[in-house]
């Protein structure tokens, strides 16, 4: 007669490894995954969200021809307006129309956002508002808060072969030539 004899044999790392799965499997370590799943998941969506950059310029028509002509940057199908306009939409749904009388005055349109809207990269856009002063020597000036806009913008001018001279790194700091020679000042402001 022929036994058969299976022995378990546990390796010594795995042994040690016991205490450790214990406390991963505990209330806390559950707790301390699901964080970390949530870092994750926020990260990634932080990551994949639209961005906008909004672009100050001195003039908007001469902003428009320059962006539009010089640089072809498409027009925004779908302007990413709902980051500047929240604020007027949030407690909108949250107003039973029956509570609403005729005393509260005439209903006003929500005005459009003011500006332009440029698509720079597939989950990127560029907001062109009115505001920034004149530089120096009447120059046109576009004033932007984000490095990475204004580097967007110059990295669109090389490809279009429009005339630039970099002025400075930090802050970054560009002239551009327009087809109607007007010189545009590119600037990064620091908040």
């Amino acid at each position: 007669m022929v036994e058969i004899v299976f022995s378990l044999q546990i390796p010594p790392s795995l042994l040690a490894a016991l205490p450790l799965m214990d406390t991963l499997f505990s209330t806390q370590g559950i707790m301390v995954m699901l964080l970390a799943a949530y870092g994750v998941a926020m990260w990634m969506f932080l990551t994949s969200a639209p961005k906008v950059h909004t672009v100050m310029v001195s003039d908007l028509a001469i902003a428009q021809q320059f962006y539009e002509g010089e640089l072809r940057l498409p027009a925004a199908e779908v302007p990413l307006h709902y980051y500047y306009n929240y604020d007027q939409t949030l407690g909108a749904a949250a107003v039973d129309p029956l509570y609403l009388s005729a005393d509260f005055g005439p209903s006003r349109p929500v005005p459009e956002p003011e500006g332009l809207w440029y698509q720079l990269k597939k989950n990127a856009q560029l907001h062109v508002i009115a505001g920034a002063s004149l530089g120096r020597q009447n120059r046109q000036r576009h004033v932007c808060f984000d490095r990475d806009c204004l580097e967007e913008v110059l990295l669109q001018a090389q490809r279009q072969g429009a005339k630039y001279k970099i002025r400075s790194e930090k802050p970054l700091n560009f002239l551009l030539k327009d087809l109607q020679g007007n010189v545009i000042e590119m600037v990064e402001a620091k908040a």
